[in-house]
């Protein structure tokens, strides 16, 4: 199983710690468990989570909130797992950012393979893929999702980190807007070329020495980009 990180945020501790035991006799192994939003705050700026699971009454604020902060700096998938069952409450949870909602009383094994499935459509190349890609330039790893340029290392989470590692499966061929919409944001049919736009310029920002004069990551004009470094 791949090493992915979740964060189990709930008000309850025996439930955090079930959550827990069943997802990893299901082979997640790296996961934290708190019970409130400060903790998980906490454990927020001190990680990068690929999942998490929220309640949304908390002992210092609700789910919601916290779900929104994450929005900020992450699209990792987002579960609520809450006693709130109203049809009013889901479409409120969506609305923050969730990508499932459970309500409680809930089957601990119905829970691992929805944590099972999100992790298949969020994560899907990290199980085929090569641990690390060096370009010279810069050096990508896949595991941790970090990027490493002229010796400084940092997190590359949610979309640009997906948007980097489909051009270093693909080093000197042509992607088209289709390509990468369908592969990172797994749309086939709207292309929507801001959204594109601003991830390139976003990730040319972090590997280029000039971004504003890109040599690495380059504009096809009426085709799509390509990146032209020659991994070592």
């Amino acid at each position: 199983m791949v090493d992915v990180k979740i964060l189990v945020v709930d008000d309850e501790q025996a439930i955090g710690d079930m959550v827990d035991i069943v997802l990893r006799k299901e082979g997640f192994n790296n996961i934290n468990v708190c019970t409130s939003i400060k903790d998980a705050t906490t454990h927020i700026t001190q990680n990068t989570y690929d999942l998490y699971i929220l309640d949304i009454m908390l002992p210092d604020g609700t789910g919601l909130d916290l779900a929104e902060h994450i929005r900020k700096q992450s699209d990792a998938p987002i579960f609520f797992l809450t006693a709130k069952a109203n049809d009013a409450d889901k479409i409120r949870g969506f609305m923050y950012g969730a990508d499932d909602y459970i309500t409680k009383p809930f089957n601990p094994m119905e829970l691992a393979a929805r944590v099972k499935v999100q992790m298949k459509r969020y994560l899907p190349s990290i199980t085929k893929s090569k641990p690390v890609y060096d370009f010279g330039g810069f050096q990508l790893d896949i595991q941790a999702a970090e990027l490493t340029v002229a010796g400084k290392t940092t997190v590359l989470a949610g979309k640009l980190f997906h948007l980097l590692h489909f051009f270093c499966e693909h080093p000197g061929q042509v992607l088209s807007k289709e390509q990468i919409y369908g592969q990172v944001w797994g749309e086939e049919h709207f292309i929507d070329d801001n959204t594109i736009m601003v991830h390139i310029r976003k990730l040319r920002e972090r590997i280029e020495v000039n971004p504003g004069s890109p040599q690495l990551l380059l504009t096809i004009r009426g085709i799509g980009y390509k990146l032209i470094s020659e991994e070592r």
